[in-house]
């Protein structure tokens, strides 16, 4: 039986890691290794909350609830989540990458508990939905997201002006703006977070301002 159960657990590790690739391949922060350890993890308390106790069923004065371990993961997994959220900014980031741990661990319990019909099938749409909806084939889903851009530019009066109404043409709305002139030079830092509309690549923006002549430098943190 324990052979069995082992199988449960390398399975679940399996569709976690499948769930971190796709994390991974778009550079968030828990990728492969985080998503294979929590299933597998989420997988075995489950096997031990429905089997684990099974030598002590028929004894006096004890009474076992095989969901109780179970139960505690769905909580406890939340702490793990919480921890990759983070706000930068006006920006808040990580929330699906903490969604996808939550449902990761979901998807270890159900394999724990033998749906492996479920457990696949929930990891197969969990991949399904995040390429579509990452896909420019559906705009009508795309909502604006926000950059942090570094610019470092010549201190020219109407410098920071033209920057503005480049990003005003391209329905690029500024939600934070800092400037600092840099000691011992003419050049001015600027701090920007950009709200992008849904259809906008962020790798366009480089090439629009690297164009302007009195740019020295551009980075998209």
């Amino acid at each position: 039986m324990e052979f069995d159960f082992l199988i449960q657990i390398v399975l679940a590790g399996l569709c976690g890691m499948l769930i971190g690739y796709e994390r991974k391949s778009r550079m968030k922060e828990a990728g492969i290794r985080t998503h294979f350890v929590v299933a597998i993890g989420a997988s075995l308390m489950m096997i031990v909350s429905k089997y684990g106790f099974q030598d002590l069923l028929g004894q006096d004065g004890i009474a076992l609830d095989p969901s109780r371990i179970a139960a505690q993961v769905v909580s406890g997994v939340g702490f793990l989540g919480a921890g990759m959220i983070f706000l930068q900014r006006q920006t808040v980031k990580g929330l699906t990458t903490a969604a996808g741990i939550w449902a990761t661990a979901g998807i270890g319990m159900a394999i724990g508990s033998r749906m492996y019909i479920v457990g696949i099938g929930v990891t197969l749409l969990i991949l399904i939905a995040q390429k579509l909806l990452h896909s420019s084939r559906v705009s009508w889903l795309g909502v604006p997201r926000t950059e942090q851009l570094c610019i470092r530019i010549q201190n020219e009066p109407e410098g920071i002006e033209q920057l503005r109404g480049l990003f005003e043409e391209k329905g690029i709305s500024l939600l934070n703006f800092h400037t600092e002139k840099l000691s011992g030079t003419s050049e001015i830092m600027m701090e920007i977070t950009a709200r992008l509309p849904a259809a906008f690549d962020a790798g366009q923006l480089l090439p629009l301002i690297q164009q302007l002549p009195f740019v020295n430098m551009v980075e998209i943190q």
